[in-house]
């Protein structure tokens, strides 16, 4: 099997925050807006060196979002920057009406998604966004699984014409892609070639997966491992070229088992090839405080749930 190396673990709103100073750079009609986060959010360098360009707009998300939708009709590309639970849930008014439904070319950029989140707790963590987020119409959904895909995902967006909900996450995790990644919306990245089972994963569950796939190798078990970044749009042909070839999948993800990766995976299967499917995720539960680790292995978001999970389907076939 192939070896991916951690080359240094990173935390992914740190890629987002070198990406938006590498577009800072590049495109003079990028601008960036935070509620209150800028240190949170990585923000802090753009704004050093384009005041004229950053916008802080305090604990009013609402108005945050407003502001960049009409920013849009200038021209600019606006990137906003908080906390997963108030870029999603707290304004979702506000994008489904000013941005999504106007098709206003606005960067959700979204940190401290899913339990990872840590000991802020349940308030402060949100486990629903992806699901949010994918059923508006015309909204493209994005969620990263290291900091140079973070990275690559964020200078890519502001090519892209349209909305986008980019999530990325707190803690330091593993950095194992390709610093000099082209970054594809919508096109899967298959990690391991595998005959046995398919593992999808996006997030910081793709680590877990790669290393549920090498423990599975040494019980015998060829696991293909597909890193899905973009939720929407779903490269349906990579997961269900995959299920024809394996015969059973396990999707892994940190969120809500209802909504996420794993629905819009079900839906596509079983439209195309229906096969038996495994879900790691949360199973319709809010969060807790505690640490990172502590709380991916309560709820089940670690390369043991990945392996217990294949096996598990395995036996399905």
């Amino acid at each position: 099997m192939k070896e991916y190396k951690n080359t240094g673990s990173k935390d992914t709103r740190s890629g987002f925050g070198d990406g938006l100073t590498e577009l800072g750079k590049t495109n003079e009609n990028v601008v960036a807006l935070c509620a209150d986060l800028t240190g949170s959010l990585k923000m802090d360098d753009f704004k050093a060196n384009h005041p004229e360009r950053f916008f802080q707009v305090g604990i009013a998300e609402a108005n945050m979002i407003g502001m960049a939708a009409g920013m849009t009709i200038g021209g600019k590309i606006p990137f906003t920057g908080t906390f997963a639970n108030f870029a999603t849930g707290r304004v979702y008014d506000q994008i489904r009406q000013s941005v999504a439904y106007s098709g206003k070319n606005v960067k959700i950029c979204a940190s401290h998604a899913g339990v990872t989140l840590g000991e802020d707790g349940a308030t402060h963590q949100i486990l629903e966004d992806l699901g949010l987020m994918k059923m508006l119409p015309g909204m493209t959904v994005i969620n990263t699984c290291d900091y140079n895909q973070t990275k690559a995902a964020t200078i890519a967006i502001a090519e892209h014409d349209g909305p986008v909900y980019l999530r990325f996450g707190r803690p330091k995790v593993a950095n194992f892609t390709p610093e000099d990644q082209k970054f594809e919306i919508g096109k899967a990245v298959k990690l391991y070639e595998g005959t046995d089972v398919t593992i999808i994963a996006t997030g910081h569950l793709v680590w877990e997966a790669v290393q549920a796939a090498v423990e599975l190798n040494e019980k015998g078990i060829s696991a293909e491992v597909i890193n899905i970044h973009t939720i929407k749009p779903l490269d349906e042909e990579a997961i269900i070229t995959s299920a024809k070839k394996t015969g059973c999948v396990v999707t892994a993800e940190e969120h809500n088992f209802l909504g996420g990766l794993g629905e819009s995976v079900a839906r596509t299967l079983a439209e195309n090839h229906p096969t038996p499917q495994e879900f790691v995720a949360t199973k319709d539960t809010f969060g807790e405080s505690g640490t990172p680790a502590q709380l991916m292995d309560k709820y089940g978001l670690n390369a043991a749930a990945i392996v217990k999970a294949s096996e598990k389907v395995l036996k399905r076939k």
